[in-house]
């Protein structure tokens, strides 16, 4: 009993050694305590200081340049100019309703509507996304700037940031081909993105034209800053240097387009263009590249681009020249007598004409109980195919239709081209109407009848055409009976100018055209500029052999007595047209103008397409003599101004 007590652990040592343990266990974990206070606090004090409550660590946008848009030769026909936006950040923006946003009005000078504008995007934002910056106002003026930045101390979460902004040279020339940029809405904002693009409030995208169309490749890629800013939103420069190395990610340029059309043929173009409204095509037969094209009236697409305001939103919308609407394809025309070679075409094809047919022409055409008056009153007597169209002959090819038909004619018309898009893509465009029997009895009251047919065969009756589908049909008419899609783009560039992409010429059918036909019609097309009694012929050239066509489309019904031009209201008075190219023995270029409302094809719209021409051949010496283009040269506008186009009588073909 005595041995088994004497073994026993005294009472008290098990507990002493268990309050060591506990105590050592103490002192080892206020230890480490002590080592981890003193990493955060004075190792790593400021690093964690600068990520606290009060402070944070903001990803800013590095905005990309968007692409330039050039010319052929390397003239810069848009780039960006340096401005400056404000944001409001809602995260950032301490008492913004009470004190930041009264003063943002009264700085910017907004009215209510605006100021209320901006608050309900605040509200917006504070739910979207607190840290996301919200536009307030874009482009500001130097003014604008000043005050803003005179008062920043007591405007929190305002930032004033550089965003380029877009820079269109050539004002409203080529604004239907360039097109114009706005802000982006929400609806798009969210679709956008969902596609895996990344866009955001405030920023602007293409509209219309080239700026639409090619909105992925000119925008470029954003690039991001990171900088660490306090409650306020103010940066804290002293913490910005512990981010690293990838507090920066540098943005990505657009792409360059570089555009076919060349600007000396254009301004030369312009100039030559006597049309308040109406569209000019002039365009490569070989490769359906176009060198120049006019749609006016245009629009300032710098204006657009800009804070344009209700009043002139207004006034576009209100313009009765309508100058929204591009000329070239998404407006189509009576086509006139340039239709002709349509006409006769289909003719040859049939059989039952040829060159040397001969009708005569009494000055009318009687069908029925009605009478279908040439434009020459009098008539011009006997005339074959080729004398048909040189003194444009309506009685002539109102025989080709009563032999014929409508549907021989359509179809000619439908091959090449008529009453179908191009494909052009860059801009807008309707199919025009190539009437056929079927049409006529699916649209017209009472169905299809001789007369109809007619009106056709002279580019006439429902006859609508584009200016761009018809500077296809006349460049297949050049080449052989190739029918091409048209171009405004050559290539896409890197921001270095290496080249990206290359565009070729892209065919959309042969046409079946003998040989024989085609080359009659020419003859016919270049007695109309060359020989005496041509429509054409006071416009000729004294060097180029010119193939060419001119047309007057009545708008309203001829009365009994023909009205001088000055007799006419604007809106009734008949569109003048040419369509040509050269050289007639090897065509190179093909040009279309119509004058709207301009009067008559020979004297108020050959000139200008003649001239055209003259300048294109003009600008290959020029080339050939001196090839160096002038790469990456900001473009300057010259001085254009239209000359009147002067009084005619309605019946000059």
């Amino acid at each position: 009993m005595k041995a088994t007590l004497g073994q026993n652990t005294p009472p008290g040592r098990d507990l002493k050694r268990h309050f060591f343990y506990l105590g050592l266990a103490m002192v080892v974990g206020l230890f480490l305590l002590a080592i981890q206070l003193y990493r955060l606090q004075i190792t790593q004090g400021e690093e964690y200081a600068a990520k606290s409550v009060a402070n944070f660590v903001r990803e800013v946008r590095l905005r990309a340049d968007r692409g330039l848009i050039k010319d052929r030769r390397g003239l810069i026909l848009v780039d960006s100019r340096p401005s400056f936006d404000a944001f409001l950040i809602p995260a950032f923006c301490l008492d913004c309703s009470e004190k930041v946003l009264p003063k943002l009005a009264e700085l910017l000078r907004w009215d209510e509507a605006q100021r209320l504008k901006v608050e309900a995007a605040m509200r917006a934002g504070r739910r979207t996304g607190s840290f996301l910056p919200v536009p307030v106002q874009i482009d500001l003026s130097r003014d604008e700037y000043d005050r803003l930045n005179a008062r920043r101390d007591v405007l929190d979460g305002v930032e004033v940031v550089p965003v380029p902004h877009r820079n269109y040279r050539a004002g409203s020339v080529l604004s239907h081909v360039l097109g114009y940029m706005n802000e982006i809405n929400p609806d798009e904002l969210e679709k956008l993105n969902k596609e895996g693009a990344h866009y955001a409030l405030g920023d602007y995208v293409g509209r219309r034209g080239l700026e639409r169309y090619y909105e992925a490749k000119l925008r470029g890629t954003d690039g991001v800053r990171k900088e660490v800013v306090n409650a306020r939103g103010r940066a804290l420069d002293e913490l910005n240097g512990m981010l690293g190395a990838d507090a920066v990610r540098p943005p990505t340029p657009g792409a360059n387009v570089v555009l076919s059309l060349d600007m000396r043929l254009q301004e030369a173009a312009e100039r030559a263009f006597p049309g308040s409204a109406g569209g000019v095509v002039a365009i490569d037969v070989k490769t359906g590249f176009i060198r120049a094209l006019i749609s006016r009236p245009g629009f300032d697409p710098n204006l657009l681009t800009g804070r344009i305001t209700s009043a002139q939103m207004t006034a576009l919308a209100r313009d009765p020249m309508q100058p929204m609407i591009n000329r070239v394809a998404a407006e189509h025309y009576p086509p006139g007598s340039i239709f002709k070679v349509v006409t006769a075409l289909a003719a040859f094809k049939s059989g039952a004409f040829n060159p040397s047919t001969v009708v005569n022409c009494p000055g009318g055409y009687k069908l029925g109980s009605r009478v279908w008056r040439c434009h020459l009153d009098r008539g011009h007597g006997p005339r074959d195919g080729i004398q048909a169209m040189q003194s444009s002959c309506d009685i002539w090819y109102y025989k080709v239709a009563d032999t014929l038909g409508l549907n021989p004619i359509a179809e000619m018309g439908q091959a090449l081209g008529l009453g179908q898009p191009t494909g052009v893509g860059v801009m807008a465009e309707v199919p025009g109407i190539m009437p056929s029997t079927e049409y006529h009895d699916r649209v017209t009251p009472g169905g299809y009848f001789k007369g109809l047919a007619l009106n056709s065969s002279i580019g006439q009756g429902d006859n609508n055409v584009t200016v761009i589908q018809m500077a296809l049909l006349y460049a297949a008419l050049a080449n052989g009976g190739t029918l091409l899609k048209p171009q405004l783009v050559e290539r896409l560039e890197g921001p270095d100018g290496k080249l990206l992409e290359a565009y070729e010429p892209l065919v959309v059918r042969q046409v079946s055209i003998p040989e024989a036909h085609r080359r009659a019609v020419i003859e016919g097309l270049v007695a109309t500029v060359n020989e005496a009694g041509g429509t054409a012929y006071g416009s000729r050239l004294k060097d180029i052999l010119v193939a060419g066509k001119t047309g007057t489309a009545q708008v309203a019904r001829i009365g009994a007595v023909r009205q001088r031009i000055s007799q006419m209201d604007f809106f009734t008075r008949h569109h003048a047209w040419f369509a040509g190219f050269a050289p007639a023995n090897n065509p190179e270029i093909a040009v279309v103008v119509l004058n709207e409302h301009g009067g008559s094809g020979g004297t108020d719209a050959a000139p200008t397409g003649m001239a055209i021409l003259q300048k294109y051949f003009d600008l290959k010496e020029e080339d050939l003599a001196s090839p160096a283009p002038r790469v990456n040269q900001p473009y300057t506008p010259p001085s254009l101004s239209s000359p009147v186009a002067g009084d005619a009588l309605t019946q000059d073909r």
